[in-house]
């Protein structure tokens, strides 16, 4: 699995997780959704990694993702912030994953 992150994302992770200790974790949250095969990915800061998550070394920052999870998603993918939405994108070649991607910090 492969990702980038955008000059624009890296920045805006840098300012969200300045001073802090964690890991970037792009979480597949089911929570809510009904099933495991629907849910939603969000960018998690989090104080520790689980034993299923993988580390993913990107062009900025290593990202860890959940090996059971990893089926979910595609193989070569990009992170991007939009400043007029205020938000994080998660993209590939084919496809916007999710267009309004959340970071939430877990380590709070």
């Amino acid at each position: 699995m492969e990702i980038t992150l955008t000059e624009e994302a890296a920045s805006k992770l840098d300012e969200k997780t300045a001073g802090k200790t964690g890991y970037l974790k792009l979480k597949y949250d089911t929570n809510g959704c009904g099933c495991a095969v629907n849910g939603v990915t969000a960018l998690w800061f989090v104080s520790e990694t689980d034993s299923d998550d993988e580390e993913i070394v990107t062009n900025s920052r290593s990202i860890f993702v959940e090996k059971s999870a990893k089926v979910l998603l595609d193989e070569k993918m990009k992170i991007d912030f939009l400043e007029s939405a205020n938000c994080f994108q998660l993209k590939s070649s084919g496809e916007i994953i999710n267009g309004r991607m959340s970071f939430i910090d877990k380590t709070i």
